[in-house]
């Protein structure tokens, strides 16, 4: 795991620039660091060592003939057969790292080299008599790889922050990312809050020769339901390939610990792995927001070591700007902070940890995917309810009636992912200014469009493996982690487990209680659910039943504090924030929160994420380096 980044053209004294574009992601990889010049491209690469922790593994990476440099974030964790089958062909390798497959593979295969990774990757070569530069992103965008281009210049990396050492970087703030975020609690486009930056899309290559940016899409999620294989041949094969995709993440010439929730996806990992150390963190002593007792339970069951750290309030909330330095552009989920933590603990002890991140897209698990088809409502005709929908429409906003609304409209209408915080309508009242942000439904449309005539869950699910994982469940998974220097992989998210995951029929990914038996009453992830239940030992099998509190944060509450509740007041009154928003509706919702009238705490966080974030960019120089 590591990091990288670099720039074309030569602007003098590039070895100066790219030294210090390195150092501004020097916490995704202190152990080693390394740089590449020429007349026509600067590269320089962060290290943090996992595999061969010798200094062969140091990058850039040449190849024999020296034609080629590489620059790589990530893991391969096949690089060792397909090593064996590049040698097979004549390649003579100088190192024992996953790097160096990287470079041979290109040499043999040219973008086919892609489809061959099973990983998590970004990574660029730079062909030296071609003057081609290649680059790409892993499967699932576990890894991130922004560019942009600047005049004649094209930046890349792991992370923006390096871009802003750059003489030709401008930098602008792209508005209309700002109200989309407000809708999706992250940044949803492919340009980022940076004006002209954007990030390489998962499951994409791109190709820059004499200029130009050729950009294109080389693996996608094909959900084609079998109905042949019964429930239990499918918890089989999930737990063959679940086994096998931690055995592949365990790789490491390093210790490998895991991270453990009560919820089944890291309990899953955890049992699976065997490794000999989890982590949790919670908050205090209420169950609601503190899973430490049932990971510590859960740990010694296993026979392992459970190391846990509750969050004082105080620590949570001094954390927050850091938190958004490193993560580049604003992200207001909650558990971003908690994720920063668990990492932080973990860093103490081991290099690399597994987490359960994917499990719930690609085998259905959130609660909201049991909404299709889930009433008597559900079967009235479609005409019915949409009339229907049109005239709840015209009444007050509450629970009954915005039931009505919601079945009146088709699942590409109501349904933008996991997170809605302002509608539309609520975040044009709430900006002063002007941006030309399209409509969500303007950004989900192409990801709906490739999964016409399935069914609603499906559609949901599709959407969620490209904008939601993406943009907001990966991308605080890879910078809690890289803040900390620490590995974080996802065994969730491997090819062969997807390969498994797209071929099981809906009912058994979403399950009404009434079709399973009375031992497991489950709704969601349900063939998944199975599997770990099996794969389970036994005295700890209950946690394929238990609900996940997903690092759950008790900002509600703290709101009403006044020691919390005045420092967002504020922020919402704040000059930065009468630049952008109508302060008074701001605080509208902050003192409608506190008196109880509603529950406007995600809204509430989602600009104060934001305001958070401009403080650090934009109303004062970055100068946070390290963890």
């Amino acid at each position: 795991m590591c990091g990288f980044v670099g720039f074309t053209n030569q602007v003098g004294d590039d070895g100066k620039i790219i030294g210090a574009m390195m150092d501004a992601i020097r916490h995704r990889g202190p152990d080693a660091e390394g740089k590449y010049v020429d007349a026509d491209i600067a590269l320089g690469h962060r290290r943090l060592s996992i595999i061969d922790v010798s200094e062969q593994g140091n990058q850039p990476l040449y190849s024999a003939d020296g034609k080629l440099v590489l620059v790589f974030n990530g893991e391969i964790y096949n690089y060792r057969e397909l090593r064996a089958e590049l040698q097979e062909t004549g390649c003579i390798f100088r190192t024992n790292t996953d790097s160096e497959v990287l470079l041979h593979g290109y040499a043999v295969w040219g973008e086919q080299l892609l489809n061959r990774l099973r990983g998590m990757f970004a990574f660029v070569i730079w062909d030296r008599e071609q003057k081609t530069l290649f680059g790409a992103r892993d499967f699932f965008g576990i890894k991130p790889l922004y560019y942009a281009k600047m005049g004649e210049t094209l930046l890349f990396g792991s992370e923006i922050k390096a871009f802003l050492q750059h003489p030709h970087f401008r930098k602008e703030l792209n508005t209309a990312a700002l109200e989309e975020y407000l809708t999706f609690q992250y940044s949803a486009m492919e340009e980022t809050f940076f004006k002209g930056v954007f990030r390489l899309q998962p499951a994409h290559y791109f190709t820059y020769k004499d200029g130009k940016l050729d950009i294109r899409r080389y693996w996608d999620v094909h959900f084609q339901p079998d109905d042949k294989p019964s429930l239990e041949d499918w918890v089989q094969e999930i737990s063959a390939a679940f086994r096998d995709s931690v055995e592949a993440h365990k790789i490491a010439d390093v210790e490998v610990g895991s991270f453990l929730s009560s919820g089944v996806d890291s309990s899953y990992a955890a049992a699976a792995a065997q490794v000999d150390k989890t982590f949790t963190v919670g908050f205090g002593e209420d169950e609601r927001y503190n899973e430490i007792g049932w990971a510590k339970g859960f740990s010694k069951a296993i026979g392992k070591q459970n190391f846990s750290k509750v969050i004082t309030p105080e620590e949570y909330w001094d954390s927050l700007g850091k938190i958004q330095y490193h993560m580049d552009e604003p992200l207001a989920d909650p558990s971003a902070v908690a994720l920063y933590f668990v990492c932080g603990l973990a860093a103490e002890q081991v290099k690399v940890v597994l987490s359960g991140e994917g499990a719930d897209e690609i085998f259905g698990g959130y609660n909201v995917y049991s909404e299709p088809d889930s009433t008597f409502y559900d079967k009235l005709p479609r005409g019915l309810r949409r009339s229907i929908g049109k005239l709840a429409g015209r009444l007050p906003a509450k629970r009954g009636v915005n039931f009505f609304i919601r079945k009146g409209k088709d699942v590409e209408e109501r349904f933008i992912g996991n997170a809605c915080m302002f509608t539309p309508e609520e975040r044009k009242a709430l900006l002063k200014i002007t941006t030309d942000a399209p409509l969500p439904q303007e950004l989900t449309a192409k990801y709906y469009s490739r999964v016409q005539g399935m069914d609603d869950v499906t559609k949901m699910q599709y959407l969620d493996l490209h904008m939601w994982m993406a943009g907001d469940i990966l991308l605080k998974a890879d910078k809690m982690s890289m803040a900390h220097s620490l590995e974080l992989r996802v065994p969730f998210l491997d090819k062969q487990v997807m390969a498994a995951a797209e071929r099981i029929p809906t009912k058994y990914r979403v399950t009404r209680k009434e079709r399973t038996d009375e031992h497991t009453p489950y709704v969601t992830k349900y063939a998944m659910r199975l599997a770990a239940k099996q794969d389970t030992p036994q005295e700890t099998a209950k946690t394929a039943a238990k609900k996940k509190l997903g690092f759950p944060v008790p900002i509600r509450v703290w709101l009403k504090e006044d020691a919390y509740y005045n420092i967002v007041r504020s922020y919402f009154e704040s000059e930065a924030a009468n630049a952008f928003f109508r302060t008074e509706q701001l605080v509208k919702l902050l003192d409608a929160h506190r008196t109880g009238k509603a529950d406007n705490s995600r809204k509430i966080w989602t600009v104060f994420m934001f305001l958070k974030w401009y403080e650090v960019y934009f109303a004062a120089a970055p100068k946070m380096t390290t963890a």
